[in-house]
């Protein structure tokens, strides 16, 4: 379905489904029932994850086999370097010096030793303020094969990359704590663990909850895990555990804290000062809510916070700032410079907004995905076979971007430019359908509603529709609370959602204030509200 027609059956539709109810009172008619369901950031149940590699999603890339995936690189060519790929695979030597142009020369364990926390920051073992900077696998039973040390080589060597993190997948399929086989799923971590060794880049062990939700799901599991790891690399300088990736579906932050405390527990029964990254609620995001309550008792304690440019804008970097000013050691283990889904369109802007921010305040940021898998956070293009000498054509317009951004080379800039339309077939955006396009401006007797679509895409045979809202109060006095009732034509999944509690019963979406918004002076107006809904090709809202 185009662009263009979603757009003007949204104008006609939306205009008899909203709730709005300020100043104390309900304003609007035509009002569905209010109803309760599913929520996502931070209210009572989340409906699905955050990227598209959701249950069903991965259940189609459960493996990535050997004519994907060949365990020798196959295409000849120069790597990004200029070299040969065999040329490539020596050991680092003086040369690497004259690689680098603008970007410091990145610290490493060889350099810093271990790291320690004190405060807000990440130090080094002389007691100087450190950042890591990398990249992260995706699932490692779906795309095993470049757990390679000739593509860790080429990272570390050719992109600055100090950090690499193992995205080992708890729930979906080929988990760890599903179907997965542990034994393999071990080995590819320990292998990972051992070619970052070898390359002198840090690594960490990312215990990667996203569809089970809550960790406490499988608590014992992760206890055991973790037990073995530490054991194993307690007197590693290098090692980093990252507990629980992505708590979500209502997961509060007291749920994570009652998981966290005994992983720790048995991670510093065997290493007693290795740097641990707790995960925070809505697919962490809520490090405001780590600030508030943080967990004490135990020295080296990091809190994640994970972003996608395209969705996550000021308001989430304002948290992380609020946050780190409060004194909460913040570590960005996972983003993206497209939006929430892994997909659509990248938005380049609020990718450099995003690094500054993180440079001013010293964060540590590792990058999602090491894959080509066909989706615009993978850093390979699609039809890229190789597993390590990777060439500038090889890589995706992300991965380009995260190149150019890591390394200060090449004629790719920090533009400004928004929405920047990926290359190739990773995500792509409705060419109808121009992002930010006001497509509704609903009115009652105090508030105004403007209704805008940032971006459509398709992906695995579904339809992905990005809307932002802003909320204006037109009276002459204030509104206590708002809310917004969205029907739509079939049933529909809620991928994220942001500045609002979120719940879908059935077809329907039901949106209601958060606590900081929901009071709106006479005047002003409540923004960067939106969500991320997938469906059917020709979803849409309905009357």
């Amino acid at each position: 379905m185009g662009g263009r027609r979603i757009v003007t059956a949204c104008a006609i539709m939306l205009a008899g489904v909203l709730v709005l109810q300020g100043c104390g009172r309900e304003t609007a008619s035509g009002t569905p029932e209010e109803t309760g369901g599913e929520q996502a950031m931070g209210s009572a149940e989340s409906v699905e994850t955050t990227k598209t590699e959701e249950i069903s999603d991965l259940q189609q890339e459960k493996t990535a086999d050997a004519s994907t995936h060949p365990s020798v690189a196959t295409e000849q060519g120069k790597n990004l370097a200029g070299k040969s790929d065999t040329e490539s695979h020596g050991k680092q030597d003086s040369s690497k010096a004259e690689q680098a142009t603008s970007k410091d020369e990145p610290i490493t364990p060889e350099s810093a030793g271990a790291l320690h926390v004190e405060g807000a920051r990440l130090l080094d073992g002389n007691g100087n303020p450190v950042q890591l900077r990398g990249l992260s696998t995706h699932g490692l039973a779906w795309f095993p094969d470049y757990v390679n040390e000739e593509c860790f080589r080429q990272f570390r060597e050719e992109w600055n990359v100090n950090v690499i993190r193992l995205a080992l997948y708890t729930a979906e399929s080929g988990g760890y704590c599903t179907d997965g086989n542990r034994e393999n799923l071990k080995t590819l971590v320990r292998n990972g663990v051992e070619y970052a060794t070898n390359q002198d880049m840090y690594v960490i062990i990312d215990w990667h909850i996203l569809s089970d939700n809550n960790p406490n799901t499988y608590l014992e599991e992760a206890e055991k895990f973790f037990d073995e790891m530490s054991g194993e690399y307690k007197d590693y300088d290098n090692v980093i555990y990252e507990i629980c990736n992505e708590p979500n579906g209502g997961t509060s932050w007291s749920d994570i804290k009652s998981y966290a405390v005994p992983v720790i527990e048995t991670i510093r029964a065997n290493d007693d000062d290795g740097i641990i990254l707790v995960g925070t609620p809505n697919w962490s995001q809520g490090v405001d809510q780590a600030a508030a309550d943080p967990i004490t008792g135990y020295d080296n304690i990091m809190y994640t916070l994970h972003f996608y440019a395209a969705t996550h804008t000021d308001w989430l970097r304002d948290n992380m700032k609020s946050a780190i000013a409060d004194g909460l050691p913040v570590f960005v283990s996972e983003y993206g410079i497209c939006d929430a889904s892994g997909n659509g369109a990248i938005d380049e802007y609020q990718a450099e907004q995003w690094i500054k921010a993180m440079d001013e305040y010293g964060v540590s940021y590792v990058a999602w995905n090491i894959s080509n898998k066909n989706e615009t956070s993978a850093i390979l293009n699609s039809s890229c076979n190789k597993v390590s000498g990777f060439s500038e054509s090889d890589l995706s317009a992300s991965g380009k971007w995260l190149y150019h951004m890591l390394t200060g080379k090449g004629d790719v800039e920090l533009t400004g430019k928004e929405d920047v339309k990926p290359a190739g077939n990773e995500g792509k955006q409705d060419s109808d359908t121009a992002p930010e396009d006001i497509i509704a401006e609903l009115n009652s007797d105090s508030l105004s509603v403007k209704v805008q679509i940032k971006n459509s895409w398709e992906s695995e045979g579904k339809s992905f529709y990005q809307y932002d809202l802003t909320i204006e109060n037109t009276s002459d006095s204030n509104c206590d609370r708002w809310e917004i009732d969205l029907p739509f034509n079939g049933d529909f999944a809620l991928s994220d959602g942001w500045n609002g509690e979120y719940s879908v019963n059935g077809s329907t979406l039901h949106i209601t204030c958060k606590d900081y918004n929901g009071s709106i002076a006479a005047g002003e107006s409540a923004k960067d509200i939106g969500f991320i809904v997938s469906g059917k090709k020709d979803l849409s809202v309905v009357e």
